[in-house]
């Protein structure tokens, strides 16, 4: 266990430490690598129809998002020896030239089949850009800043949520999406070269960096493609053998990760009982919880009558909760970062809780829509608060050794969870109706079914931070011992 922490009775520096001197300059780092990542995210998810209109593709069109998350999955996972091996500043360069690659190869592409190989690259560069910024909080800044550098990477989020849809839109307006993947090239660069000037060299007493985990890899990859391609099915049948062979998959990704001297996750992660497990999966759960956000704006305009524009930005209420959360947990520590975390769950389940009540019903009067859209806060509420303390106290779970694995890990994981989150609310939307095309009743019994079976991932949760509040109880006795 890390021994640098902040004692209970510490105050924690506010914002403008973090926003001030040299910790300006790696905030600007931080976020750009995040943001870079997050917009292009929501810039593409806007011009794909305009790709699909000029270039063809429709039968692979959820693909672009698939590889790109596969892609982000694999780069996050390898983040950690990336840095190993080049340090902070090389490692940026080598992601953000990735990132620019994959841009320019979108760019160009005169077939979908093509697109779909830029997405990859691009997803690469992107996963290690997001893992980076993780590694970046633990090595650049002090301690007690932690919490608020890791806000600051859910803020970056909420803005991209924003700022994306618009940027994608004026492209698309233009009918110039060509347009948006040539804009990331030199953006991409121009940032990659800030981040070798600024972040540190390789450390010259580093350890060799373990092995690449290969097996775990190829398992992780496959389970993703698997559920994701039973997701894209309206056939029940093809729904379960996908997840199946998904769930096959991850059972034997734990069993070599169990076993094997190259790991995905920091010692520990996988023992019953542990803080680590408990960690990783209430970050698992909240995420999931979260996944339900893809059929909003289908929900809002099938059955409330509001316009694409309108449901788009409701939708992102979810991921401004997690924004606003993060800002008003940001300054927390000790004690009360625990009860950050456990408070939650609580938010999630009520905010879940209102969308399988009032969502399902079509209406669109103005108290059903701003019900809903408090409950679509409460679920990114409910993230937001436990998240930077969830990922401190991982960091603090593990040895001085592991801290860039650690870090790594938990992009892999929550990416993981989005991927595994998202089909599962493909498979249970499909099922709920919106597989029998009918309508407003198809969309109403499939709202309903989604939002009252991913109710599961919060009551679980609470089970789970729970046990992270009992293992920190027996650790401290121990020490006190």
């Amino acid at each position: 266990m890390s021994t640098n922490t902040v004692s209970p009775g510490a105050t924690r520096p506010g914002w403008a430490a973090l926003m001030t001197g040299r910790s300006a300059v790696f905030s600007v780092i931080l976020a750009g690598g995040v943001m870079m990542h997050a917009l292009n995210i929501y810039i593409v998810t806007t011009i794909l129809p305009s790709v699909v209109e000029e270039i063809g593709g429709l039968g692979f069109y959820a693909w672009s998002a698939t590889l790109f998350v596969v892609a982000s999955i694999l780069g996050a996972a390898i983040a950690s020896r990336v840095l190993d091996r080049a340090g902070a500043g090389r490692a940026y360069l080598v992601a953000t030239i990735l990132f620019a690659a994959g841009s320019l190869i979108c760019a160009a592409a005169p077939a979908f089949s093509v697109l779909l190989a830029g997405r990859f690259v691009q997803g690469f560069g992107g996963g290690l850009l997001y893992a980076f910024a993780y590694a970046v909080i633990r090595l650049v800044y002090p301690e007690a800043l932690w919490s608020r550098a890791i806000s600051l990477i859910s803020i970056m989020w909420g803005v991209s949520t924003l700022v994306g849809p618009a940027v994608g839109g004026f492209f698309a307006e233009l009918d110039a999406w060509r347009a948006a993947f040539w804009s990331l090239v030199p953006l991409s660069l121009i940032f990659g070269l800030v981040a070798l000037a600024v972040l540190p060299a390789k450390e010259n007493d580093q350890t060799a960096s373990a092995p690449l985990p290969l097996p775990q890899l190829a398992l992780l990859a496959a389970s993703v493609l698997a559920v994701s391609a039973g997701s894209a099915s309206f056939d029940p049948i093809w729904n379960g053998a996908g997840l199946l062979v998904a769930v096959i998959l991850v059972i034997l990704l734990v069993l070599v990760e169990r076993m094997g001297n190259a790991r995905l996750l920091p010692a520990g992660s996988l023992v019953g009982g542990s803080r680590l497990i408990a960690l990783y999966a209430t970050i698992v759960l909240l995420v999931i919880g979260m996944q339900t956000d893809i059929f909003v704006p289908y929900f809002l305009q099938v059955l409330h009558g509001q316009s694409p524009l309108i449901s788009g930005y409701l939708a992102a209420l979810m991921a401004m909760g997690w924004t606003l959360g993060s800002l008003a947990s940001a300054g927390r520590n000790g004690d009360a970062g625990l009860r950050a975390i456990a408070s939650g769950p609580a938010f999630v389940l009520a905010g879940l809780a209102i969308l399988a009540v009032l969502l399902p019903v079509p209406g669109g009067a103005l108290w059903q829509m701003t019900a809903v859209s408090g409950g679509l806060l409460l679920v990114g509420v409910g993230i937001g608060v436990a998240w930077p303390h969830l990922v401190t106290n991982v960091f603090h779970e593990v040895s001085a050794a592991e801290q860039r694995l650690a870090a790594g890990s938990v992009s892999t994981v929550q990416l993981f969870a989005t991927a595994f989150g998202s089909a599962a609310a493909g498979m249970v939307a499909n099922l709920g109706g919106l597989r029998n095309g009918d309508g407003a009743a198809g969309a109403s019994g499939a709202a309903f079914w989604l939002f009252v079976v991913f109710l599961a991932a919060p009551i679980l949760a609470a089970v789970t931070t729970r046990k992270i509040a009992v293992a920190r109880t027996r650790s401290d006795a121990v020490e006190l011992a």
